[in-house]
C-alpha cells in the first residue's frame, strides 16, 4: 500500500496543496470553501490525534526557534495576549486552467487582477500570543523534539548536497502535485525569482542554515502571531491558553515580500504586523487549535481516575508538608490547602463565587524572608502559573499593572494582571513602608483591591475602560490586617517551629499536581437533606453574633465545597460541614 504523497511535519504545505487538486479535480467550486475546509484539517487530525503523532511535532518556543525549519507544522502554547482583527488574502487563484491555494500561507501568490472571477478572497484572524505569564519551569514542555529534528534533518542534508543539484533539493522539500508542472505560470516566477517564494536555498552556509536565525531573542517570553482560520470567534477568547497546531513562518520574510508587492494586494486590510519586532516575531497559520488545561501541563501525570485511595494518600502527604514548611502551624495548612483548591465556579451578581484569597498575618519581613521564601518555593513547584509581588511604594508608584491599548501601533500593552485562569499571586507586604502614591499608584491599589474582592481587572482602552474576568489566587503576606487587598480569609500566623525545606522528589511532586488539578475541577452539590443543617447553623450562627453577615456564609459554603473537594468528593458531608466550623472556631480565636 502507497503511503501519503507528503510529511505532515516536515512539508504540512504538500498536505494542504494535495487535497485541494484533488477536491477541485473533484469538481467542487473554490468559492464553496470560503470560511470552510476542504478535509486538510481532518488529514491533520487524524494524524495528530487519531494514529497519536502530536508528540512528534516540535514546541516552537525561545529554546527551539532557531533550530526548526520555517515551512514546517508546529506547536505553539501560549495565552492570547492580544486579538489584532482579521486580514483578507487571496485564498485561491486560477494559474493557467488550474486552481491553486494559498491557504495557510503568507506569501499570496496571485497572477490575475484583484475583483477577477479567478482569484478568491478569504478573511483569517490574528492572534498576538505570548508565553503563558508566570509559566513555571517544571511545566514547560520539551524541546527534545524539535532539536533532535534538527540535528537529524542537518546530517541528511549534508549527506546528500554532495550528490544533488538544487533544484532536486527544491523539489525535495516542496513536492508538488502531478499537475503542477515546470512550466506552470508560477513555477516559472519561482524560478526566475526565488524571492517570491519561500523556497530553501540549500546553498546558504551554516550548520542549520535552513533553520530560521532571529537575533536577540528573549528565550522566555518568544511571541508568536497566530492566524485562525474557519474558526467562529466565540471559540478564542483574549488570556485564553492554547496550543496551536500550523505551519510556521516568520514575519521578517513576509515584510520583505510586502516591499515588492504588486498592486493587487494593496489595501485589502491593515497589515498589523508591520507593528511588530520583525526580527523577533515567529508566525504560525493555524490549522488546529485546543484550549489547554492543567492537566495539559502536567509532566508524565496523564489524567486518571480520582480514586479514594489516591486522593486520600496525595491529601495526606501534601498537608503534612505543608504544616512542615509552616512551622508545623496546622490551622495555617489546612487554610492554605483550601486556598490553592480555590476558583471561581460561578458569577452572581458582583460576586465571584468560590474564590478564597487568603492573607497570612503576623508575618515581618524576617518571618517572610524564611516562610515567605519557603511558602512561594512549594506553589511554584505545585502551581503551572505563579508570580511573586514584593509590594512597595516604589513598585505602586511605577508598575503597569492593567493592560493598556496604543492606537498608534493598535496594539494592546500587557499589564502585571493580565494572567490566564488559574494563575496565583503572592504579595508580600512585608516590604511596604510609609510613603506617598501618585495617581498611578492610587489607581493600582485600587485595581489590586478590585482584583481581591471582585475577581475583575480593568482594561485602559483611553477613551473607556473595560472590566475583564478573572480568575486568580491571591496569597497575601502582611504584619497587620492588608488594607489594600481585602482577603476572603485573614489568618494569624503562629509557627511554632523553624520549620523544614526537605527536597520533595519529583515523583511526589507529579502526585500532588495530580492530586490538585484533579479535585479542583470536580463538581459539587448540597443535598437537600444536608443543605436544611447548613440552613439552620447559619441561623443560629446569625442569632449568636449579629455582625455576621452574606459575605460570611459565603465564605463558609465556598469552604464547605473545597473541604469536600479536598477528599474528592462531590458533595457536603455532615464531616466535613463539622470542620469548616471548627477551622473557623480556630481561626477566630487567633483573631481575639
Amino acid at each position: 500500500m502507497v503511503g501519503p504523497m507528503y510529511d505532515f511535519v516536515a512539508n504540512p504545505l504538500g498536505a494542504v496543496r494535495l487535497t485541494f487538486d484533488k477536491t477541485i479535480g473533484s469538481g467542487s467550486d473554490p468559492s464553496s470553501f470560503d470560511g470552510k475546509d476542504w478535509g486538510a484539517v481532518d488529514l491533520f487530525r487524524h494524524f495528530l490525534f487519531d494514529q497519536a503523532r502530536l508528540s512528534q511535532v516540535p514546541i516552537l518556543n525561545g529554546a527551539t526557534v532557531n533550530w526548526i525549519k520555517p515551512n514546517t507544522l508546529v506547536r505553539f502554547r501560549g495565552m492570547i495576549q492580544d486579538m489584532l482583527g482579521n486580514e483578507l488574502y487571496v485564498g485561491a487563484y486560477k494559474d493557467g486552467s488550474v486552481w491553486r491555494t494559498n491557504k495557510f500561507m503568507d506569501i499570496s501568490q496571485c497572477p490575475v487582477e484583484l475583483n477577477s472571477p479567478n482569484m478568491r478572497l478569504w478573511e483569517r484572524r490574528l492572534l498576538y500570543c505570548v508565553p503563558v505569564p508566570g509559566l513555571n519551569s517544571w511545566a514547560e514542555s520539551t524541546s527534545e523534539v524539535a532539536v533532535n529534528m534538527c540535528m537529524d534533518s542537518t546530517s541528511e542534508q549534508r549527506d546528500k548536497r554532495s550528490r544533488m543539484d538544487i533544484e532536486a533539493v527544491d523539489h525535495n522539500d516542496f513536492p508538488v502535485s502531478g499537475d503542477e508542472s515546470e512550466d506552470s505560470p508560477s513555477a516559472k516566477r519561482m524560478r526566475e525569482d526565488p524571492s517570491s517564494s519561500q523556497y530553501l536555498d540549500p546553498k546558504n552556509e551554516g550548520p542549520c542554515s535552513s533553520h530560521v536565525i532571529l537575533p536577540d531573542v528573549d528565550r522566555d517570553s518568544l511571541p508568536c502571531l497566530v492566524k485562525i482560520y474557519d474558526s467562529p470567534e466565540s471559540e478564542l477568547k483574549l488570556n485564553d491558553v492554547f496550543e496551536f497546531v500550523g505551519v510556521l513562518t516568520f514575519d521578517s520574510e513576509l515584510l520583505s515580500e510586502k516591499v515588492d508587492q504588486d498592486e493587487f494586494s494593496n489595501g485589502l486590510c491593515d497589515d498589523v504586523s508591520v507593528n511588530l519586532p520583525p526580527n523577533k516575531v515567529p508566525c504560525l497559520h493555524c490549522v488546529i487549535h485546543r484550549k489547554l488545561t492543567v492537566y495539559d501541563f502536567l509532566q508524565n501525570s496523564p489524567p486518571t481516575e480520582p480514586k479514594p485511595h489516591l486522593v486520600k494518600e496525595a491529601r495526606e502527604a501534601l498537608l503534612r508538608h505543608l504544616t512542615s514548611i509552616l512551622g508545623n502551624d496546622g490551622v495555617a495548612a489546612h487554610f492554605m490547602l483550601l486556598h490553592l483548591l480555590s476558583r471561581v465556579h460561578a458569577r452572581a451578581d458582583n460576586v465571584a463565587v468560590g474564590k478564597l484569597s487568603l492573607n497570612l498575618t503576623c508575618i515581618s519581613k524576617e518571618i517572610a524572608s524564611v516562610f515567605g521564601t519557603r511558602l512561594s518555593i512549594v506553589i511554584k513547584n505545585l502551581l503551572p502559573f505563579t508570580k511573586c509581588i514584593p509590594l512597595t511604594v516604589e513598585y505602586l508608584n511605577t508598575a503597569s499593572l492593567a493592560p493598556k491599548k496604543d492606537y498608534q501601533i493598535n496594539r494592546l500593552i500587557p499589564g502585571v494582571l493580565q494572567l490566564a485562569e488559574g494563575s496565583h499571586l503572592i504579595f508580600d507586604e512585608t516590604c511596604l513602608e510609609t510613603g506617598t502614591l501618585n495617581s498611578a499608584g492610587v489607581e493600582n491599589a485600587r485595581l489590586l483591591k478590585a482584583l481581591t474582592e471582585l475577581q475583575k481587572v480593568e482594561y485602559d482602552f483611553k477613551y473607556y475602560k473595560m472590566e475583564m474576568m478573572a480568575d486568580v489566587q491571591m496569597l497575601i503576606l502582611s504584619e497587620g490586617k492588608s488594607n489594600m487587598l481585602p482577603a476572603d480569609i485573614i489568618m494569624p500566623f503562629q509557627p511554632s517551629s523553624a520549620g523544614s525545606s526537605d527536597v520533595v522528589p519529583a515523583e511526589v511532586l507529579e502526585a500532588w499536581r495530580w492530586y490538585l488539578a484533579t479535585v479542583r475541577s470536580m463538581p459539587h452539590l448540597i443535598e437537600p437533606d444536608m443543605q436544611k443543617v447548613v440552613e439552620n447553623d447559619l441561623v443560629t450562627a446569625r442569632q449568636a453574633d449579629r455582625s455576621l453577615g452574606s459575605q460570611d456564609f459565603s465564605r463558609w459554603l465556598t469552604m464547605g465545597r473545597l473541604i469536600s473537594a479536598s477528599f474528592g468528593e462531590t458533595s457536603l458531608s455532615l464531616e466535613h460541614w463539622q470542620m469548616v466550623k471548627e477551622l473557623e472556631r480556630l481561626r477566630i480565636d487567633r483573631l481575639k
